[in-house]
């Protein structure tokens, strides 16, 4: 029979160790606790299953489910939501997780709230399951749930979890969804001139040439860029493609990333709008943690890494740091010279009244609505930007081709 290695806690709080033979893991942990024990880990030792245990979340890796993509936002959101339904509404902890494998959530597989409701059912707190599966759970929501459960709270939590991912996913898709229009506008401008230059250009050309007559200007320099494009195509997609690769590594590197994020955060109107999802997006995650007990520290460290951008990162990194010294967030935020001083204001106001974690909820609130702002302003000045370079591009063009259509027809009625 498959022998278990195990640590558990007896009954008056003393530690224990030892191996406990049983059919699998679950039988092992149902055997501890007829025996008055309470597991803490176990772990298949000789004639057991096969595995390997994970250094960072101590799950083994023949219990993992098998990789997928990781949830989206909303996906996530909606995961949290159940769960959180089916708490309130009384369910056991073990019975809820059994009922969200049956129900199913798209972005999560069913195999994850059964894996959860195994481990909780070995001993291990739902946060501790959580942990060990971080291609699904974030650090930061690992930590809110440790959070809830400490203070009695984990339904509340969970569906601050759940409203805290709808909104960061109600953000994402004002975002995306004000890039479609210039891009599908971009991608259409784009197609038609490379119709026109590989399609309707030589056939002109062959009209062009069988004419003895001097061609403006405009269409013979049209004309050398189509044969060059003609000639060289393969040189100017490698180019192209040796030119991103090498943009790409360079991105990829410390004063590369950093560059490249400072840009951002100065670009005319498009730094607008990446500097307010940027502090809403601190602003929410930090305030949400804070609320929901995280220790200071810990918030600012995971937050430090929810935030994308380098410069911002670098800027809670020191905050962190001097908070350490007894400081408060307000002022090493100040020093970053990074955060707005709108945000700090508020954020020193809500020390001063002890409500930091409203202060930044209300810091969240001002910037998605400035957000929203900022995106019609950016989709109002992108699209007739966009559509005055393809007119400009495409009159050009006609330009080429009617100017030496005139010139022929003025030749021939000579």
């Amino acid at each position: 029979m498959p022998e278990f290695t195990y640590k558990a806690r007896k009954a008056s709080g003393e530690l224990d160790a030892g191996v406990v033979e049983a059919s699998d893991r679950a039988a092992a942990a149902a055997k501890l606790r007829a025996e008055g024990l309470f597991p803490l880990a176990l772990t298949a030792a000789r004639g057991g299953v096969p595995e390997t245990v994970s250094r960072e979340t101590g799950a083994s890796v023949s219990e993992r489910p098998r990789r997928r993509r990781k949830p989206r936002l909303q996906e996530l959101a909606t995961f949290t939501q159940q769960l959180a339904n089916l708490l309130r509404a009384g369910m056991p902890l073990t019975m809820a997780l059994q009922s969200m494998s049956q129900i199913g959530s798209r972005g999560v597989p069913p195999e994850v709230s059964r894996r959860l409701r195994q481990d909780v059912m070995e001993g291990r707190s739902l946060s501790e399951a959580m942990a060990r599966q971080p291609w699904i759970f974030s650090e930061l929501y690992v930590n809110m749930v440790r959070a809830g459960e400490q203070s009695g709270a984990l339904t509340e939590v969970l569906q601050r979890l759940a409203d805290h991912y709808t909104r960061f996913a109600e953000v994402r898709h004002r975002v995306l969804s004000a890039m479609i229009y210039p891009a599908v506008v971009s991608a259409v401008g784009i197609g038609i001139v490379i119709f026109f230059m590989t399609g309707m250009l030589p056939r002109f050309m062959t009209i062009f040439e069988g004419m003895n007559v001097p061609l403006p200007a405009t269409t013979r320099l049209l004309i050398q860029i189509s044969h060059f494009v003609g000639r060289f195509w393969w040189l100017l997609l490698g180019a192209a493609a040796v030119g991103g690769v090498l943009l790409r590594r360079w991105a990829s590197t410390e004063q590369g990333r950093r560059s490249v994020d400072a840009l951002k955060l100065q670009i005319p109107v498009l730094g607008r709008v990446f500097r307010l999802s940027l502090f809403s997006q601190f602003a929410r995650t930090l305030g949400t943690l804070l609320q929901n007990g995280v220790p200071v520290l810990t918030a600012l460290r995971i937050t430090e890494k929810v935030v994308s951008n380098t410069l911002v990162r670098e800027a809670i990194a020191r905050t962190r740091e001097e908070v350490t010294d007894g400081k408060t967030i307000a002022q090493p935020l100040a020093k970053s010279g990074v955060f707005p001083q709108l945000m700090i204001d508020l954020i020193r106001i809500g020390e001063e009244t002890g409500d930091v974690p409203g202060a930044l909820r209300n810091v969240a609130e001002t910037y998605e609505n400035e957000l929203t702002v900022a995106l019609r302003v950016m989709t109002n000045l992108i699209e007739p930007a966009i559509i005055i370079v393809l007119a400009v591009v495409v009159g050009f063009l006609l330009l080429s081709v009617l100017s030496a259509m005139f010139a022929i027809t003025s030749n021939i009625a000579r």
